[in-house]
């Protein structure tokens, strides 16, 4: 019988605790600021083990960049509002609503080219496309929520955390790839367990951080069940136009798995902030519940995704 993957268990042990456990205000604050040193130090992996190369090489290869901007920025909105007048009969209003805004939303960054590295795809064209996708996404889905939600964008957030986070560390580990990153490259298993422990602890304080806020008291368990269903068949869709779509191109398998794990994400850590700057107080957390649940349900599937696919593909990719 098949050993369960330890990855797999770990985020739904997360899942389960985070939702569980209402944890001390002075515990998520350690756990959040882990997440988010963790998430440097990781980007500083990923800096020092990517050659200059191969990063301008994902800069540069139109065919993914290109798949994972039309994926995150125009089909995926397109799809909201296709099925916004639908939703809004079998959710309600604020939740259809909530649904259609998490479909404007940029890619995450980190849990993208996390998975795209577990999964051994091209990690230098998920760096480089999740990292424009947050960037351009500060500009790009307040505009799209004034234009589908015809709401007044207050602000369109901070790039700070994306570029102090993200990608100086990155940037630094570029500097020091010639002696260490070649060291680092001789032992993927360092940062395959630094990539799989992040997300754990990344999905650990998102879900305890929503359940020290209420979010969960006001979801009946209906509603809860279709934003389930609603959220995981909005994935499915992106799963399959993402893969399907990057095959049909002719994306090789590690630009496949690119635009696979960046083009059907969305971000909750850019998601939350914007919506408070956008949403009056009194819808925002109808606005958040499906952001939150579909970041968590895409970090599941993924993972699994990221573990089989990692598991399947010999070690034939460039950083390997």
């Amino acid at each position: 019988m098949k050993r369960p993957d330890p990855f797999i268990l770990g985020i739904l042990a997360a899942l389960v605790i985070g939702l569980l456990w209402p944890a001390p205000e002075a515990f998520r604050e350690v756990i959040d600021k882990l997440g988010d040193i963790m998430v440097a130090v990781l980007f500083l992996l990923y800096g020092m083990r990517l050659r200059t190369g191969e990063v301008m090489r994902g800069l540069t290869n139109v065919r993914v960049q290109g798949l994972i901007f039309t994926a995150t920025y125009i089909i995926f909105p397109l799809l909201g509002l296709a099925t916004y007048a639908s939703l809004a009969g079998l959710l309600g209003e604020q939740f259809a609503r909530g649904i259609l805004y998490l479909s404007l939303l940029p890619s995450t960054v980190q849990s993208s080219v996390t998975f795209t590295s577990i999964a051994r795809g091209d990690t230098a064209a998920a760096v480089c496309a999740a990292t424009f996708s947050n960037v351009i996404g500060m500009f790009l889905t307040p505009a799209w929520v004034v234009l589908a939600m015809h709401e007044d964008s207050v602000g369109a957030g901070s790039m700070t955390q994306v570029l102090t986070h993200l990608l100086l560390p990155f940037i630094i580990g570029q500097l020091l790839q010639k002696n260490p990153g070649e060291r680092l490259r001789r032992h993927p298993k360092a940062v395959r367990a630094v990539d799989q422990t992040t997300i754990i602890i990344i999905v650990l304080g998102a879900v305890m951080d929503a359940t020290s806020v209420g979010v969960w008291s006001g979801v009946r368990l209906v509603e809860l069940v279709s934003l389930l269903v609603v959220s995981g068949a909005l994935l499915a869709i992106m799963l399959f136009v993402t893969w399907f779509s990057a095959k049909a191109v002719g994306c090789d398998r590690g630009g496949q798995i690119a635009v696979l794990m960046c083009g059907s994400k969305k971000s909750l850590a850019t998601g939350l902030p914007m919506a408070q700057a956008m949403f009056p107080p009194a819808v925002l957390g109808a606005i958040a519940v499906p952001v939150i649940i579909f970041h968590q349900l895409q970090l599941l599937v993924c993972a699994y995704l990221a573990a089989r696919l990692g598991r399947d593909e010999p070690r034939t990719l460039p950083l390997d």
